[in-house]
């Protein structure tokens, strides 16, 4: 499996551990980290706007891509939410092999 790590701002850390934990569920994240409170600045329907989120980093991989995006668009509350995804060029071996392992 190739590690993916994705992005995914939620209104707020309890939405945030909802997602994380569907995620974990559906073995589509070997694990989650949340970012509590960040403050984002953002352009919306043509105004400038400004508001408190959480932010999930969440371990994938690129197989488990399809499977995540579905989960999260069930389980959260914004229009367009934000998920992005990054690919790591490097990742410690063991922790990759345990990564990979919490996948399957």
């Amino acid at each position: 499996m190739e590690p993916q790590i994705v992005l995914i701002s939620c209104s707020n850390r309890e939405e945030g551990e909802k997602i994380a934990k569907k995620l974990l569920q559906n073995r589509v994240a070997s694990c989650v980290n949340i970012i509590p409170q960040v403050h984002s600045f953002y352009w919306w329907e043509g105004n400038l706007e400004q508001a408190q989120e959480a932010l999930l980093f969440v371990k994938s991989s690129k197989e488990k891509w399809d499977q995540l995006l579905t989960v999260v668009k069930e389980n959260h509350s914004y229009q367009c939410p934000e998920i992005i995804s990054l690919d790591p060029s490097h990742v410690f071996p063991p922790y990759l092999a345990w990564w990979q392992n919490e996948l399957k």
